[in-house]
């Protein structure tokens, strides 16, 4: 019989596995991209109900939709050195226990959104997990090289949410925070994509750099960095933002755009793992400073 103390160190390790199935860093990023979307639709502090039922709806939605990937992708994680140690290909839970509990996760999340939020975030948070959690998951990803384009819709959705959750409409400047995302994904997925290329391959997933090669695939890196800092330039001339943004953006720009021109100019080996790590820092950064911007403005500063 199992003592207590064995018990106490086994209870957590089956926690740990159904949270990995939510991909945590994932959902952080989410959660941290819908919570300024919140934020900025706000003059000042928003309604504390649409802030904090609203984020918990939105996170438990994008767990959701992880926890549905993680499933659907099962045979294609054991293929991939990246993905094998993952708790379905391990064996550590089952598909069916994996499936009741993205449906717990779903169910809660539309019931706090459509009664504790409103109609609007439900709905778009609902279109947006099975946008992501199927039909990218089960079509788009295995149908064309430009999957993470199209599909990046699904994971540029946080801030509109967000923006919802608070005004109960979709705002322009919404759009624009969801344009940042939407251009800023495949840079980001594509520079994994090539350090993990021949996994790729392997597994049988079309893309980009195993159905149109590496150096094609730098080319398009470079391009959409370059329409990245061009769209990231729109919060500070429509007026959104003001010069703490202006500054911040520059600087993050500055260095996406140099990895992007090493990438295509060199073959390090080492420079695509590189810029995929700084580009989810690079994101981070960039909404926190629409937030700083938005908090402080710079009016304030010369005072």
């Amino acid at each position: 019989m199992a003592t207590a103390s064995e018990y106490a160190t086994a209870a957590p390790a089956a926690w740990r596995r159904y949270y990995e199935l939510t991909k945590p860093r994932v959902v952080a990023l989410i959660t941290f991209t819908a919570i300024v979307g919140t934020l900025l639709a706000s003059p000042g502090w928003p309604p504390l109900g649409p802030l904090l039922w609203g984020t918990l709806g939105i996170s438990l939605a994008a767990g959701c939709a992880a926890a549905i990937n993680h499933v659907l992708d099962r045979r294609f994680d054991e293929q991939m050195a990246r993905t094998q140690s993952r708790p379905l290909p391990t064996r550590q839970l089952t598909e069916r226990a994996a499936l009741i509990f993205a449906a717990v996760l779903g169910v809660i999340a539309m019931s706090i959104l459509a009664f504790m939020v409103n109609l609007l975030t439900a709905g778009l948070t609902f279109v947006s997990l099975i946008g992501y959690g199927v039909v990218y998951t089960v079509w788009l990803k295995h149908a064309t090289p430009q999957n993470i384009v199209i599909g990046g819709a699904a994971g540029a959705a946080p801030p509109i949410l967000g923006w919802a959750a608070v005004t109960h409409t979709i705002d322009p400047n919404a759009l624009l925070l969801f344009l940042i995302i939407f251009v800023w994904t495949p840079p980001h997925f594509w520079a994994l994509a090539i350090a993990r290329k021949d996994e790729y391959a392997r597994a049988g997933i079309p893309m980009l750099p195993v159905t149109h090669g590496v150096e094609h695939t730098r080319l398009q890196v470079l391009l959409y960095t370059v329409l990245l800092c061009v769209v990231t330039m729109m919060p500070f001339l429509t007026r959104m933002s003001g010069l703490i943004y202006l500054a911040a953006v520059l600087v993050l720009n500055a260095r996406f755009l140099y990895y992007a021109l090493a990438l295509k100019l060199t073959a390090r080996q080492e420079l695509p793992m590189r810029m995929f790590r700084y580009s989810v820092t690079y994101l981070m950064w960039l909404f926190a400073a629409l937030l700083i911007d938005h908090y402080l403005p710079t009016t304030q500063l010369l005072h």
